[in-house]
């Protein structure tokens, strides 16, 4: 399994990890069923601490993603839905928007202007 992270990524390792061992479960590269390589050798992998890996392991259970058995190690579950993950980005995006005082509309009307779609006040 090839993972790397990426240095100028300003989000914390552990969500990097995390998403690096997910896209290796997406993409096939890991099959469910299969067994994770030891925490240690991840992280020797990713130039981090295992401590961080562990936390991503984690994060990657409670998402359903991976199961500890004791003696055997880390093992694939199932393959991640990239739609869902997309649509709780977007829920999370939208909730933070709220926060800042910004309403749904104003992240849909940015979302169209920045992938170049026609905006609601423009007419085709």
């Amino acid at each position: 399994m090839l993972l790397s992270l990426d240095l100028s990524d300003q989000r914390p390792l552990h969500e990097q990890a995390a998403d690096a061992i997910r896209r290796a479960i997406a993409t096939g590269e890991v099959a469910p069923g299969d067994r994770l390589p030891p925490a240690r050798d991840l992280a020797a992998a990713l130039q981090i601490n295992s401590n961080t890996v562990l936390r991503a392991l984690r994060q990657l259970r409670a998402e359903g993603l991976l199961e500890f058995r004791r003696g055997r190690g880390v093992t694939v579950l199932r393959r991640p839905d990239p739609a869902a993950q997309l649509r709780e980005q977007l829920s999370e995006l939208v909730e933070q928007a709220g926060r800042l005082g910004y309403g749904p509309e104003e992240v849909i009307e940015w979302i169209k202007r920045d992938a170049g779609l026609p905006r609601e006040t423009e007419q085709p």
